[in-house]
């Protein structure tokens, strides 16, 4: 959605361009049911698809607010050829590199009379060494032109986990800094190349003390969701943001004196969505190769519930929000204020709810720690 004309945020413009780079982008597909039966035929209403994938939302939030950015990455066939129309029809340009298989989907069917949504993913396309070397061609060469290069999300099959990394060094050789959101093996082997900003995909709160050690080794700052907002650590500072609740049916205004409460008319669906679809692990990792100074919630832990109500949309934009303050040097306070508030103004699929993110704005707390 535009920023409407006159919006403050409509004058910020970043010099050069912006790269994301998604290796495992997918397509939802939505199919609406009245009474879905699961052993017989169903009638569905006009299917909806939609491109998606973390670097893919964050180039869409970036577009959104007026930033030159270029979505990149990996995708192929038929499905490669809907994600990038789909983006084009958002006006974000696109220079995937192509792949010989299809991009995954993930499809979302939805019974309208029980409200409820199951979601069927495909497995993540395997990528060849070929492939691989084409995109790195690719790559270097949109890192030429880049201001900055957002890796994001998972990994598609075939890939190393060390890409991340790699990456970060060829955009470090030129003189452009890096935002890493990643979990896994990916984010740790990663964070070893120093990246100038890191917002871990994982749970939070117990991870802060291990963010200080991240910063103390050399990278420039990271920023954390947690249960009742986000929190960043950098250089001999430390700030929290709170007073808006994000969850996975996105905004749902301010936090109550008495502390945060489950969001506002929120089907459950919403939940189950957001927990299966933000996470897609790349077939190459797995728990004993993983080196993250991050360690993931287990199902059985608390803090699991955190990542669970951030949806993918709501990630997304937490990380398109970080970037411009950190390219044109933006207090923390007014970073984290505005970031915040666009992931709490997110949907599932990372469209910004604009009056909703001009409330947010006014409703969010930043405080030093």
């Amino acid at each position: 959605m535009p920023v409407p004309s006159g919006h403050y945020l409509a004058s910020i413009e970043v010099p050069h361009v912006i790269v994301t780079v998604t290796l495992n982008a997918a397509l939802d597909l939505s199919y609406e049911v009245e009474g879905v039966s699961w052993d017989g035929m169903n009638q569905v209403r006009a299917p909806r698809y939609h491109a998606a994938g973390r670097g893919v939302t964050v180039a869409r939030v970036l577009n959104a607010f007026g930033h030159e950015v270029v979505a990149g990455g990996l995708a192929g066939g038929a499905t490669g050829e809907l994600i990038k129309a789909d983006l084009a029809r958002s006006g974000v340009p696109t220079q995937f590199t192509r792949t010989g298989r299809d991009s995954r989907r993930v499809i979302w069917i939805t019974d309208t009379r029980l409200g409820t949504t199951a979601c069927f993913r495909e497995p993540a396309p395997y990528i060849t060494t070929e492939e691989l070397g084409r995109f790195a061609a690719d790559y270097r060469r949109l890192a030429k032109e880049a201001t900055a290069v957002v890796l994001c999300g998972s990994l598609a099959a075939g890939l190393p986990p060390e890409i991340f990394g790699s990456l970060a060094t060829y955009a470090a050789d030129v003189g452009v800094p890096v935002v890493l959101h990643a979990a896994g093996s990916a984010l740790g082997l990663g964070v070893a190349r120093r990246p100038a900003l890191v917002v871990p995909d994982v749970g939070p709160r117990e991870h802060a003390p291990r963010a200080r050690e991240l910063v103390a080794a050399g990278v420039g700052a990271v920023v954390t969701p947690s249960v009742d907002g986000i929190h960043a650590v950098a250089t001999d500072e430390e700030w929290r943001a709170y007073g808006v609740l994000v969850g996975g049916a996105g905004s749902v205004g301010p936090v109550p004196a008495n502390g945060p409460a489950a969001p506002v008319g929120a089907p459950p669906s919403f939940y189950a969505r957001s927990s299966s679809a933000t996470q897609s692990p790349s077939a190459t990792e797995s728990p004993s190769a993983t080196q993250s100074p991050f360690a993931s919630p287990t199902p059985s832990d608390p803090e699991s519930l955190i990542a669970s109500d951030w949806s993918g949309g709501a990630r997304g934009a937490l990380v398109a929000g970080l970037v411009p303050g950190a390219l044109l040097g933006w207090s923390w306070p007014d970073r984290l204020r505005h970031a915040l508030a666009l992931a709490a103004a997110a949907d599932p699929s990372g469209l910004i709810d604009i009056a909703a993110y001009e409330q947010f704005m006014a409703d969010v707390i930043v405080e030093r720690v």
